[in-house]
């Protein structure tokens, strides 16, 4: 095995909640020297860590980054960061689209400092346009991007995603502008600012949903149907015990999930004999398939439709998910004593980088837990000078 894939880069991490941290956490994944700065009471996601169902998300976004504090309102902090920035291959961050410039701690200014620097901003709307001053949240971001109009059920209002699908998909994409400038800048030996829009990242996700628009018949909430009512079956049916996801993309597909039913005939019924049959009349295709799952177990219609080549799925709850032996033999998910939070499970990095290793896991640091470590071997700062930046409260 060859060494972590980004062993070497160093990393500031000024991001918060999810979206800028996902990305630092990906690269600090891949082997980056990820130093979180938070302010010196810490992020937001660090408070809400206070809180039971705010402890996963913080200790997971937050492994294997060093961490430190850094006052940003103070001159001598920006200061520091600058200084910090002059040593460093990446700036990223999640703040709005004017927080730093306000700052003085721009891209000029940044850039100055270190022409070799990345530097990587996530922003609800962009850094441009009519919307670049919004407040933006994954929940508003979903509004406003239109992924609530299309989530539900025709006969009720629309509904957020469950997960935090904006966030995280922004931080991807971030990520991945991150890695694109790196290599750019290997040709180049030249820094730049990069920058991703959570509307925009989110917006390709919407494309069975657009296709429907755009063949004239508007939004609409397909429940669990394809979002552009253009497949079927596609949809969830019940159980004996709970509910199975069924697709069926190819005419092999339909033609083995009816003999798996019992009944074969369906496949060259014309109401279904071709895609378009079986869209027109999915109301009755889904009664039918329905009929059939609803006496068995999830479990046995699972087993009988995946031995056909179906593709499907049971519909598992989070405890299912958390204790799946397919993740955790791939290594995705662990068993942690964290030494903050105690025993929890948390996931590794999804992106496999065959041929490099993965560093060692370390758990998310305490506030300010690398203050002295950082300081010093980035900076050379003594002890005697970090006290005195704690006592006028700059870290």
């Amino acid at each position: 095995m060859g060494a972590p894939a980004l062993q070497g880069l160093r990393v500031l991490d000024l991001g918060q909640i999810y979206a800028g941290p996902y990305a630092g956490f990906l690269l600090a994944m891949a082997g980056a020297d990820v130093v979180k700065v938070e302010p010196p009471q810490g992020e937001f996601l660090r408070a809400r860590a206070a809180v039971s169902g705010g402890i996963i998300p913080f200790a997971m976004l937050n492994a294997n980054k060093r961490a430190i504090t850094l006052n940003l309102k103070e001159p001598r902090g920006r200061e520091l960061l600058l200084s910090l920035v002059e040593r460093a291959d990446v700036l990223l961050e999640n703040y709005s689209a004017t927080t730093l410039e306000s700052l003085g701690l721009g891209w000029d200014c940044l850039r100055a400092r270190n022409p070799r620097l990345v530097y990587a901003s996530a922003t609800g709307y962009g850094r441009s346009g009519p919307y670049r001053d919004f407040p933006a949240m994954d929940l508003t971001i979903q509004a406003m991007a239109g992924i609530m109009s299309v989530t539900g059920f025709p006969d009720r209002p629309p509904v957020k995603a469950g997960p935090a699908i904006v966030d995280y998909m922004g931080g991807v994409h971030l990520y991945a502008a991150i890695v694109t400038a790196l290599v750019q800048r290997a040709r180049t030996n030249e820094g730049q600012q990069v920058e991703v829009s959570l509307q925009e990242a989110i917006y390709p996700a919407l494309s069975s949903n657009l296709g429907l628009h755009f063949a004239g018949k508007g939004t609409q909430r397909t429940g669990n149907r394809h979002g552009g009512l253009a497949s079927s079956p596609y949809n969830v049916y019940p159980t004996s015990d709970g509910y199975i996801a069924i697709i069926c993309v190819s005419e092999q597909h339909w033609r083995s999930l009816v003999a798996t039913m019992g009944q074969p005939a369906l496949a060259d019924d014309e109401r279904f004999r071709d895609l378009k049959g079986r869209v027109r009349n999915m109301d009755a295709l889904d009664a039918l398939i329905g009929a059939w799952t609803a006496p068995l177990t999830k479990e046995q219609a699972f087993r009988a439709l995946i031995a056909a080549d179906v593709p499907c799925a049971p519909v598992r709850d989070l405890d299912e998910v958390v204790g799946d032996t397919h993740m955790r033999q791939r290594g995705m998910l662990h068993d942690i004593g964290h030494p903050q939070f105690g025993a929890l499970v948390l996931p590794s990095s999804p992106l496999r980088l065959h041929g490099a290793e993965a560093p060692p896991r370390r758990e998310s640091a305490t506030l300010g837990e690398h203050n002295a470590e950082v300081y010093s071997e980035w900076l050379g700062l003594s002890a005697e000078q970090l006290d005195a930046l704690k006592a006028h409260h700059v870290i």
